[in-house]
């Protein structure tokens, strides 16, 4: 349902966007969110964009630093995420909350 993609390795302070496809569903009706998982810990939920507001929310330990968007007639929804900090290592998901996909790594590290 879900293809994650654009992780990698960066360095502190530095910048990715992921991208995530979806098919097979009605994508435009379906509030879509951004979760994380590091290793050895929990899901932990990182923003959130609406339909059809589009209207946005952020975790505290992202905001001001992360943007989250989505088109829906290309059915996709982007993580632009800046100034990274090693807490942000984790594999990222996105999700509509019932079907996951299988995630994009992201590394930040000197």
């Amino acid at each position: 349902q879900f293809v994650e993609s654009g992780g990698g390795l960066v360095e502190p302070g530095g910048s990715l966007r992921l991208s995530c496809a979806a098919r097979g569903l009605s994508f435009s009706t379906h509030t879509m969110y951004w979760y994380r998982q590091a290793p050895g810990k929990g899901r932990e939920w990182v923003a959130t964009i609406t339909s059809p507001s589009h209207s946005t929310s952020y975790a505290d330990s992202v905001k001001g630093r992360f943007t989250i968007s989505r088109d829906d007639g290309k059915m996709m929804v982007w993580l632009d995420m800046t100034n990274l900090k090693p807490d942000d290592t984790a594999r990222y998901y996105c999700t509509e909350e019932t079907y996951w996909g299988q995630g994009t790594q992201v590394t930040v590290s000197s």
